[in-house]
């Protein structure tokens, strides 16, 4: 017998934690769902949680384009008449990397086993999310697995494209920050100490400006690894600030009442909820179980805290979008048209619409902010450079008037 960890969510919405003592984690598993509840994760007391240089370098053995990829190869066949089983045989053969056969031939095996396909899911926790597994086992429950992994996929690709458009964006104006900061390093590491033995020799006042520029120059060449400790101190500081839950509240909520970011992360995280919400609800999953699950895949905790509220809400028979307005952080367009969709009984369809709104206004913020950033990075190294050069070239200048 062995100690297990477990957090799952109740058929009323509830997020329940807690542990016990079993012989696997499949019992533990088989307990829960007897228990009428749905497990999100469930692990050994004394495992690792997801910390230490060894997760941050190991790599998962399906990725998300491999998860997509076997999500839309399964629902085809499936399509064609194909059995499960016989499907994942198929997809067996597909995959080059042996780590991903070897994922594909245990879940192959537990349904072979009479296991549904969710348990053989749910048992490669570092390759399918939550959301995925509770996807899958509510098609089941309702007999359109088919259909839910065509759904699944949909949703996958929709978040990779959003995911890729931001990451493509961001590559320029990177590049831009990392050579503007190198070429400041360069010029005050390398550059202008070179001039500190010269105006020393020539015995002038140097301009306050002068000395400034002098002052760091030289302070970064003897004590550049000050600097480098200080950065990793303060990343170090800020993340272990940021792993208390009550710190990540107030910075979260902080971040959603800055004028330019705020705005920005309230739409993607919008995007992401309804996205979550209208195809759990497509699945015929329960409005309060997919607030439960739909929660996990925030990065934002204090929006994730207004969706814990508006559970408790909606418990009560209060509507969806009057519950989430209530904390004033969802964008207001969004609850008018999750109101809508209430009023008309479409709201799976409603917020699957959200979805799309929100993601391509995302997208639209992302592009204007880079469009502007790009010259306002120019302006900032063109500024820097001339800062610099000035402050080397006043005390020259000074000299060359007083031979004159």
């Amino acid at each position: 017998m062995a100690l297990y960890r477990y957090k799952a969510v109740t058929g009323a919405g509830e997020i329940l934690e807690g542990q016990m003592e079993v012989a696997s984690n499949e019992e533990a598993i088989a307990r829960i769902q007897d228990a009428g509840n749905i497990p999100l994760d469930v692990r050994e007391a004394g495992a690792a949680g997801g910390g230490g240089f060894g997760t941050l370098f190991r790599r998962a053995a399906m990725g998300p384009a491999q998860v997509l990829q076997f999500t839309q190869q399964l629902a085809t066949l499936l399509g064609a008449g194909q059995p499960l089983d016989r499907a994942l045989q198929i997809l067996l053969e597909l995959p080059e990397s042996d780590k991903a056969r070897r994922v594909i031939e245990r879940i192959r095996d537990h349904v072979r086993g009479g296991a549904p396909l969710s348990d053989g899911l749910e048992a490669e926790p570092g390759v399918f999310s939550k959301l995925y597994v509770n996807m899958v086992r509510a098609g089941e429950v309702g007999g359109s697995l088919e259909a839910t992994l065509a759904r699944l996929a949909n949703y996958l690709e929709r978040a990779k494209a959003l995911k890729e458009s931001v990451i493509n964006a961001m590559i320029y104006p990177a590049i831009l920050v990392v050579m503007v900061f190198a070429a400041l390093v360069v010029l005050l590491i390398f550059v202008v100490p070179q001039f500190v033995p010269m105006f020393r020799d020539l015995n002038v006042e140097l301009p306050l400006l002068t000395r400034i520029v002098l002052f760091v120059g030289t302070g970064l060449q003897g004590y550049w690894w000050l600097l480098v400790v200080g950065i990793v101190g303060a990343v170090v500081l800020v993340r272990r600030r940021l792993a208390d839950p009550a710190a990540r509240l107030a910075f979260d909520a902080w971040l959603l009442r800055q004028r330019v970011i705020g705005p920005l992360l309230a739409k993607l995280e919008t995007a992401r909820l309804a996205r979550t919400l209208g195809t759990l609800l497509k699945n015929g999953v329960p409005l309060l179980t997919a607030l439960g699950i739909g929660r996990n895949v925030l990065g934002n905790s204090a929006l994730a805290e207004s969706v814990d509220r508006a559970s408790e809400e909606v418990k009560t028979g209060g509507g969806l979008a009057f519950a989430l307005g209530h904390g004033k952080r969802f964008p207001k367009l969004a609850l008018q048209m999750i109101s809508v969709g209430e009023e008309s009984g479409a709201l799976d369809d409603m917020l699957l619409k959200v979805a799309d709104t929100f993601d391509a206004e995302a997208k639209n913020t992302v592009d204007r902010l880079l469009a502007a950033l790009v010259p306002v990075m120019t302006l900032v190294m063109t500024f820097v450079v001339g800062f610099v050069m000035m402050a080397i070239l006043l005390p020259i200048m000074s000299i060359s008037g007083s031979i004159q």
